[in-house]
């Protein structure tokens, strides 16, 4: 508007300068004196209203620039105080999948043991290779420690996934805080800009239009910072419902290895206390089997004493009778003393087969109480090597599993 009026003044300036030099003569030098007087007075009405409309345009220009600068400060803040609680759950999120981390490493000891405590029982003797109680918790305790590794693994790689979105918009709002420090330091610098303070490198040689393409609404330009706010904010909260979920499947996996690991050890102490118990109870047996076979052998030997004994009463009744045949013919006759010693021969020799008998009855009972003690012996060795494997092997082994709180 300003360049068309210019435009006109000076037009017809120069029609008046045209017309005063065609009809010039001494009689217009009044005139002509009066005409530039006006011009002049015009110009310089020009040149004020040129300074009041450029002031007015600085001043207008400088209202929009802090405008923006307020808009741009305010997106700021908020930009950079949703940045820090993003970088503060990124931290936290880190140390939790650290635990995570620390609590899956965790269960590889308590597994191997586990696995190694199943594999030396299968040592056991084949009489004492049944399914137990131990057994069974040893099963449950490997099932439980593969279980808790698998989640513990899935938590690990679910935080990771968090990680990379936290970390995404943090990168989207320091690339918005990053731009937005930019576009507040070019307006700045606009803003603190005049004619004056212009050096000849900071004066444009042209005047370039920005493209159509580039130009940003006011509310696509606050629109786009809220997005990458609500963006962050989403996060956050996904990212706090994470952290109270793995928390709680630490505390709960925690307590479920403790509890398991606690059943197995008490399984196995039980089961410690139950083979000394028999073990004992068969050592005493063993002892008065041992007795008893001692017993049996005396009673035997008794008995071979009594038998010789007997044969040698029954050889000396048996001399008698063949003496008594020498008799002369008529006193072989069976007279008392005769059939005494007939009598005596038959109950001596049914004493020393029944004696007999009864030796051939104590062997076989020797022989019944000698494998009697080696079955025993047998079950002792057993319990013994069961009582080594399980109090000795496992229980060591156990004693360097400690589920701590994850």
């Amino acid at each position: 508007m300003l360049r068309g009026v210019n435009e006109q003044r000076a037009v017809s300036i120069m029609d008046q300068t045209l017309q005063t030099r065609e009809g010039f003569s001494p009689v217009n030098v009044a005139g002509t004196l009066h005409q530039s007087e006006r011009f002049r007075a015009e110009c310089k009405e020009l040149i004020k209203e040129t300074k009041q409309i450029c002031k007015r345009m600085q001043e207008d220009e400088n209202q929009q620039f802090d405008q923006k600068l307020r808009g741009i400060q305010f997106l700021k803040k908020e930009l950079e105080l949703k940045l820090e609680e993003m970088i503060l759950e990124i931290d936290d999120l880190v140390v939790l999948q650290s635990r995570v981390t620390k609590a899956l490493d965790a269960c590889k000891e308590p597994l191997e043991v586990t696995e190694l405590c199943m594999k030396e029982r299968l040592k056991r003797p084949d009489s004492e290779r049944f399914h137990n109680e131990v057994d069974s918790e040893l099963q449950k305790e490997r099932e439980d420690l593969r279980r808790v590794a698998s989640l513990l693994q899935r938590v690990t790689e679910q935080i990771s996934e968090q990680l990379r979105l936290n970390r995404s918009a943090k990168h989207d709002l320091e690339k918005d805080l990053k731009e937005k420090s930019e576009a507040q330091n070019v307006d700045n610098f606009c803003a603190l800009m005049h004619t004056l303070s212009m050096s000849l490198q900071h004066r444009p040689k042209t005047h370039p239009q920005p493209e159509p393409s580039s130009a940003v609404t006011l509310e696509q330009w606050e629109n786009f910072s809220y997005a990458n706010m609500a963006k962050a904010e989403r996060q956050k909260t996904n990212s706090r419902s994470l952290q109270a979920l793995v928390q709680s499947v630490l505390e709960q996996t925690a307590a479920d290895m403790q509890k398991q690991v606690q059943a197995t050890n008490t399984a196995l102490q039980l089961n410690i206390q139950k083979m000394k118990a028999a073990k004992h109870q068969m050592e005493d047996e063993l002892v008065k089997i041992q007795s008893e076979i001692s017993n049996q052998r005396k009673t035997r030997e008794d008995l071979q004493v009594a038998v010789a004994e007997n044969e040698e009463f029954l050889s000396l009744t048996q001399a008698k009778l063949s003496l008594r045949h020498e008799r002369p013919g008529k006193e072989q006759w069976r007279d008392p003393a005769q059939r005494k010693l007939i009598t005596d021969v038959h109950k001596i020799t049914e004493h020393i087969n029944q004696l007999q008998q009864e030796v051939a009855r104590s062997e076989d009972e020797e022989r019944r109480l000698f494998h009697c003690e080696l079955r025993l012996q047998e079950s002792i060795d057993s319990k013994t090597n069961c009582l080594y494997i399980d109090e000795v092997v496992c229980m060591q082994h156990r004693e360097a599993v400690v589920i701590q709180n994850f």
